[in-house]
């Protein structure tokens, strides 16, 4: 111990326990700045959980791949967190069942404007094809965007990459645009969110209202669901 001072870091970071330890304890941090900011936009515990974690993976030379040998449990817990989410829909049900028909039109009208936007602007700024693939289903949950991409041809890493930037953008800005626009219908705010930016803006929508929560975990499940219906034709129309 006394020749290596390091050697107890170099035994410690091939615990897949630190890495858990690291991701736990970063995330609690940042929820604490972010609860004493009164849930600020820019406060979000995601976006800063994630240039923590990847500073301190830098600083200390750690791979990707050893990192999430320890974090995957959380990983993990993503599934059971996802159908946790049927019970404040059970509870919501009647709101829920007396908006139907409007979260229909506005399935349809979010999830062709996520995926035409990106298309255009990526056409519009001379990106490859191959990277607008990548980007076409950056608005649905990871697992089912780079499924999507991968169906495609395209990089899944990339698309994760996206996947997670969009939800982090979507996050932030939902809530001081739905105020400047004057939207205070927290069912429509919350399913612009899970439309828009998938699992994190729906964490972000339970924060601000449960009814905005139940919501955007219901256009996020179904944006899954017609996302991976209209990627593969928006992109052949649009990529000809």
């Amino acid at each position: 111990m006394s020749e290596n001072p390091f050697s107890l870091w170099v035994y410690l970071s091939q615990s897949p326990l630190l890495w858990l330890t690291v991701t736990l304890l970063t995330y609690a941090a940042t929820d604490a700045v972010s609860l004493k900011t009164r849930r600020h936009p820019l406060a979000n515990p995601v976006l800063h959980s994630l240039w923590i974690i990847g500073a301190f993976l830098l600083l200390t030379g750690t791979s990707y791949t050893t990192y999430f040998a320890g974090a995957q449990f959380v990983h993990f817990l993503l599934g059971p967190a996802t159908v946790a989410l049927a019970v404040p829909l059970y509870e919501n049900r009647r709101r829920v069942a007396a908006a139907v028909l409007p979260m229909l039109v506005a399935l349809a009208v979010g999830s062709l404007t996520a995926i035409v936007s990106v298309v255009l602007l990526a056409r519009a700024f001379g990106l490859p094809r191959d990277i607008i693939l990548s980007l076409a289903p950056k608005s649905v949950t990871a697992g089912v965007a780079m499924g999507i991409s991968e169906s495609l041809h395209a990089d899944p890493s990339l698309t994760a990459v996206s996947v997670i930037l969009t939800g982090i953008m979507g996050s932030i800005i939902v809530t001081p645009l739905m105020n400047f626009a004057g939207v205070t219908d927290f069912r429509g705010r919350g399913f612009a969110a899970g439309i828009a930016a998938h699992g994190i803006g729906t964490a972000r929508a339970f924060q601000v209202d449960e009814v905005a929560g139940v919501f955007a975990g219901i256009a996020m499940s179904l944006n899954a669901l017609v996302t991976s219906l209209l990627v593969p034709l928006a992109v052949t129309y649009l990529l000809r």
